[in-house]
């Protein structure tokens, strides 16, 4: 074990759980407002996505950090599941039913720029998930937030965001103008399928990997990133089907309409 994750040897409870009881709580009190006098209430199917996902993000920052393998579970429930859970909860369309209107269309408008293109875009989601999994395990970085507690949260903190970001581009259920088709978004989920088994196979056989640690850790870590990944990576693609929903084109003209909320306006674009 090493010293910077030695006497983690069970579920530790600490000040990091305090953020997902926190997110959780605030998307709640959220939802309740949508049932008050004139909403249209809010989905429960979304409050429990969301509530899930910040159970599995408190499970997953509570986890032992002792090993490779409990390293490997975290990374899994932290960037991968965790992600899939708080986005398929729509947070940013409760947020845009629950401010003011004239703030909703700020954020409408701030959506739709064009700079925002990039970083919607799920190549750039792919590449700060897989891409920082390479840069983790084939670098020191690896080493260095075994050595540095603070460098071990940021690196949790870059899992969940990057998470959250490619979850998002790929099958979000929140406002994307700038999102690509689904068989784009189909061909950038295979490839991060792809880049996920080839990094599990690289760390289990323990080659050009900087990892610490004995071949049994690494190789338990490797199994549970490898099928652990393939099984977050499948509940992907199959939120991305059942969200999809094809354009049908109406041949009738019809006059446009002006929104009556921006949380329409958005989901609209």
């Amino acid at each position: 074990m090493t010293p910077a994750h030695a006497g983690h040897d069970g579920f530790t409870p600490g000040p990091a759980l305090l953020v997902p009881l926190a997110l959780f709580w605030v998307y709640l009190a959220a939802a309740l407002r949508q049932r008050g006098p004139g909403g249209v209430g809010w989905p429960h199917r979304r409050t429990a996505a969301f509530g899930t996902g910040a159970g599995l993000l408190a499970v997953g920052l509570g986890l032992p950090a002792g090993g490779f393998a409990g390293h490997a579970w975290q990374h899994l429930l932290i960037g991968m599941l965790a992600p899939l859970g708080l986005v398929l909860g729509a947070p940013v369309t409760l947020l845009l039913r629950t401010v003011h209107r004239r703030r909703g269309r700020a954020l409408v408008r701030l959506l739709r720029r064009p700079a925002l293109a990039v970083l919607a875009h799920p190549v750039t989601g792919l590449a700060l998930t897989a891409g920082g999994l390479y840069l983790l395990y084939l670098t020191p970085l690896y080493r260095a937030t075994v050595a540095h507690p603070a460098a071990h949260y940021l690196v949790h903190l870059h899992f969940l965001l990057a998470g959250c970001l490619f979850t998002w581009s790929v099958a979000g259920p929140d406002p994307g103008p700038h999102r690509p088709r689904v068989p784009v978004r189909l061909v950038v989920l295979g490839v991060a399928v792809a880049a996920h088994a080839a990094l599990a196979q690289l760390l289990y056989a323990g080659l050009a990997v900087d990892v610490p640690g004995p071949p049994e850790q690494l190789r338990a870590g490797a199994t549970v990133m490898y099928y652990g990944g393939d099984l977050a990576e499948i509940a992907l693609a199959l939120a991305l089907l059942a969200t999809w929903r094809p354009v049908r084109k109406d041949p009738r003209p019809t006059r446009p309409t002006p929104p009556a909320h921006p949380a329409r306006e958005a989901a609209r674009s």
